[in-house]
């Protein structure tokens, strides 16, 4: 009997977000509007997330002792997540500073902070909610070397889902945990490198299956998701709505894949019900602020 229907391994940052009219370029100074401060990170948001989809969440992270700090925990506890697996001190809280322009694309810049203090010692001292938890899902906004921790402490019969962002190579351990992989258009580019031999999305999403994981989810924005595995390659469209911000939006399709995944539905439902949370959060500004119930993402 599992505590968690999801452990989420990850970062918590306080989100410092400007709109502007157009993004910057090199040399370029734009003024924008006023700041808004808001809690963020992709590890807060996919606990966030999965818990006001209902999901039992915890979330093993590290914030600084500061107010920054202090929002976090209170969002999180606001949403029903357990902050058992928080730490704080070391360092300040990690800061995202974010850009929207008026199509509700975002640039993002990350100053790590206590993020980057996650080490592979927290992980193991965590190991009883590793052993609690159904599914568990990670990003790469903490240490590469903490990933591998994560995944060299799973539970025998739990399921790991990584979302590789920001990008970067991934060791074979890690890719072969993954089930599934949860990817972009750039982050798959940047994991296969030289192999990306192909303009195709469908293509990606077999090269990457190639490299080891179990299962593969290529999300593609306003055109869908593709989901791959050894069964072959089947597109989920995407929902449309009128998007403000999408700042979030991935970190709330992958909590929301992770917590289907462990109520044991199939990887193209499960994908089917993340896409339209996804397109939901896009509606709402914010990032945690805009994620919806379980009512809100299955209401027509």
């Amino acid at each position: 009997m599992y505590d968690y229907d999801l452990l989420v391994v990850g970062s918590a940052n306080a989100d410092l977000v400007i709109d502007v009219e157009r993004r910057p370029a090199a040399g370029e100074t734009v003024l924008g509007g006023d700041l808004g401060v808001h809690p963020g990170g992709k590890g807060a948001n996919q606990a966030v997330a999965a818990a006001r989809l209902g999901a039992d969440t915890t979330l093993l992270a590290r914030v600084g002792d500061d107010a920054h700090g202090r929002l976090l925990l209170d969002s999180l506890r606001a949403a029903g997540v357990d902050t058992v697996g928080v730490l704080v001190g070391g360092a300040p809280t990690g800061v995202a500073l974010i850009t929207v322009d008026p199509t509700g694309d975002n640039s993002i810049v990350v100053s790590p902070g206590a993020n980057a203090r996650l080490t592979p010692v927290d992980v193991r001292a965590g190991v009883s909610l590793f052993l609690a938890s159904r599914v568990v899902s990670a990003q790469l906004e903490i240490p590469l070397e903490t990933v591998v921790e994560v995944v060299r402490n799973l539970a025998q019969g739990s399921r790991f889902v990584l979302n590789p962002s920001p990008p970067r190579p991934l060791p074979t351990q890690v890719l072969a945990a993954c089930d599934p992989l949860v990817v972009n258009e750039h982050e798959a580019r940047v994991i296969l490198g030289d192999a990306c031999v192909s303009e195709e999305p469908a293509d990606w999403a077999r090269l990457l299956l190639a490299k080891g994981p179990r299962s593969v989810v290529v999300t593609l924005g306003a055109e869908g998701a593709l989901v791959c595995d050894t069964s072959g390659v089947t597109r989920v469209p995407s929902v449309k709505v009128d998007a403000v911000d999408t700042t979030g939006a991935g970190d709330a399709f992958t909590a929301a894949l992770a917590v289907r995944l462990g109520a044991g539905v199939s990887l193209v439902d499960a994908a089917r019900y993340a896409a339209r949370v996804g397109a939901a959060a896009v509606t709402k500004r914010g990032a945690q602020e805009s994620f919806p119930t379980a009512a809100e993402a299955d209401a027509p």
